[in-house]
């Protein structure tokens, strides 16, 4: 873990300033996803000269004792994609499972579509294992994942507006 980023999300919801999350990605397993979501974090991926991100960017799917999925800067709406390595990019490998609560991994829409979307799980998912890249996990701030994945919501997308309002690497 020594080497392993972490980094963070402050998190507002109804445009309350909540708190922290503080996340470990795991650089030795997934490298090349965790560099992804990494730049994503701290906006040294640009484009025309411009950072490109998560700050600003909504949590705009919540589902109960599941998970919370936000990172997608480019529509809002869950349709959006881009990477740092192209529009997309292929999944890294499987190695590790989504077994619990707190664990990050790659929001897709098949094989080999990864892009900037990710959720954070609520709960253990198996069956995403072997179709989506785990690439961290939640070390501090459990208690705003928990607040996120309990804001009202209609069919998935969050009455509040639940807002990433700075993120980076610590």
């Amino acid at each position: 873990m020594a080497d392993n980023p972490i980094v963070f999300f402050d998190i507002s919801i109804g445009g309350s300033e909540q708190g922290r999350i503080k996340m470990e990605l795991f650089a030795d397993v997934v490298p090349r996803t965790a560099e992804n979501f990494r730049q994503f974090c701290t906006g040294e991926y640009r484009e025309n000269g411009v950072p490109v991100g998560y700050k600003d960017c909504s949590f705009h799917r919540v589902i109960k004792d599941f998970m919370i999925q936000g990172g997608d800067f480019v529509k809002g709406d869950g349709t959006g994609k881009t990477s740092i390595y192209g529009r997309m990019f292929d999944d890294e490998n499987f190695t590790l499972k989504h077994s619990g609560p707190g664990l990050l991994s790659m929001a897709n829409s098949g094989v080999n579509t990864n892009g900037c979307q990710f959720f954070v799980t609520c709960a253990p998912c198996e069956w995403l294992d072997g179709k989506h890249v785990v690439f961290g996990r939640v070390v501090e701030g459990m208690r705003i994942v928990r607040m996120i994945e309990n804001v009202p919501h209609a069919n998935t997308k969050p009455k509040l507006p639940v807002t990433i309002t700075q993120c980076g690497e610590l």
